[in-house]
């Protein structure tokens, strides 16, 4: 998912999302530890995606915040 996919999500739907993507990076994770997996950089997109949907969970709480304000 690129930036503008993500962006137009709700809030609800980025929550969920969020919890998905961490469960995938666990999974990941831990069968990495197990047996190194083919693709290894799978686990670096996955980060990134959480940090993405993350960064765009904060901006939209900034910008509810400022217009309630």
């Amino acid at each position: 998912m690129n930036y503008k996919e993500i962006n137009k999500l709700s809030v609800n739907e980025l929550n969920s999302k969020l919890s998905e993507e961490r469960n995938s990076l666990k999974k990941l994770k831990f069968s990495h530890a197990i047996s190194p997996i083919d693709n290894p950089l799978k686990i670096r997109g996955v980060r990134k995606l959480i940090a993405k949907i993350k960064t765009s969970l904060r901006s939209k709480s900034l910008s509810d915040s400022t217009i309630k304000k």
